[in-house]
């Protein structure tokens, strides 16, 4: 009797222990084994503020990254992904298991995003560029930029908001929205004035805004990193002259016309306080927001007596600088030379 009660013991213990394992490689095939299989290495979905579970299965499908959509549903709803998915962009990876990537999506563990910001004109053109890397459509960001009493809160109005954009590459989570969006900008414009660039502007004679005002020209008038001193220098000595800027990049902002390549007589006429061959003194905000190396050419502008430049005639992008409007003259001459033989005529 003992040896039979033994043995049925025994029989019953690996009964459960194959049951057990059963279990065990069921619920591995589940939630553990790979179920990601991709193409390449790695592969992005992106989880809408509007997408619930069932269009995320629905995707998932669609896209043929997983192998069985069914054992990642099963491991999903065991771990509460329909009350818990967060939107987002996310990164699949090849091999990637169920647990895995359900962690991803209920966490809201993103791949951060890397939005590269350059001078930019326009609101439209600031719109257009933070819906190519974020979640809302340009409309939500342009209907920010048009409420002025929005933009005063941020400190800025119409005319300057331009300068609160600091190009460089911001990270981002892709499902930002379009208030936190110009919120970070702020606070990425706040951090870069600090109280060594606040008190560099206020030894030249400028506040930030101007700053940025004079440097947005400069930005526009030269590509070249290694003469943008030099051109801020002659703005500053124009400006501490009384003298008129005389910027033509002015004039294209003030007539929004960008594919203007010659500036003509009839274009300094435009009625328009952005109008430096009319009005004395900076324009009323920036014509772009201007890139980092020209803010810092603004606050260290070269100390020299130009208070002239033109082109080049060779067309290198760099310019020749002059001390007396003869001497200037004489310059745009050769420059006005070959844009005619280049036939540039507007």
């Amino acid at each position: 009797m003992k040896f039979l009660s033994l043995k049925n013991l025994i029989v019953s213990l690996l009964v459960l222990f194959c049951i057990a394992a059963g279990a065990a490689y069921w619920l591995y095939n589940k939630a553990y084994a790979p179920n990601v299989n991709l193409d390449t290495n790695t592969a992005h979905i992106y989880v809408n503020s509007e997408t619930d579970y069932n269009a995320l299965l629905g995707d998932l499908d669609k896209s043929g990254y997983l192998k069985n959509v069914s054992s990642f549903k099963w491991t999903a709803e065991k771990m509460k992904l329909p009350q818990l998915l967060k939107p987002g962009k996310y990164e699949l990876k090849h091999g990637m298991n169920n647990r895995e990537l359900v962690s991803l999506l209920r966490l809201g563990i993103q791949l951060p995003v890397n939005l590269i910001l350059k001078p930019i004109r326009s609101k439209e053109q600031i719109a257009a560029l933070a819906s190519t890397y974020l979640e809302p459509d340009s409309l939500a960001f342009l209907t920010l930029l048009n409420d002025n009493e929005y933009i005063n809160e941020l400190g800025y109005n119409s005319e300057t908001m331009l300068s609160m954009f600091v190009p460089n590459t911001y990270q981002f989570n892709w499902n930002t929205s379009a208030e936190d969006f110009f919120s970070r900008m702020k606070k990425e414009c706040d951090a870069f004035w600090t109280e060594e660039k606040l008190e560099k502007a206020k030894s030249i004679g400028l506040n930030k805004l101007q700053v940025s005002t004079m440097a947005s020209i400069v930005e526009k008038e030269t590509s070249k990193s290694d003469e943008k001193a030099t051109v801020a220098g002659v703005y500053m000595n124009r400006l501490n002259k009384g003298m008129r800027l005389q910027a033509d990049p002015t004039l294209i902002f003030a007539l929004n016309d960008f594919e203007i390549r010659r500036v003509l007589n009839k274009h300094k006429l435009v009625d328009s306080p952005y109008n430096t061959y009319k009005h004395v003194g900076l324009p009323p905000g920036p014509i772009c927001s201007p890139s980092i190396s020209s803010i810092n050419a603004v606050l260290d502008y070269d100390k020299h007596d130009f208070l002239f430049f033109c082109a080049k005639e060779d067309f290198s992008g760099y310019h020749n600088f002059a001390k007396t409007y003869s001497q200037h003259i004489n310059n745009a001459k050769k420059f006005q030379r070959e844009l005619d033989k280049r036939n540039i005529r507007s």
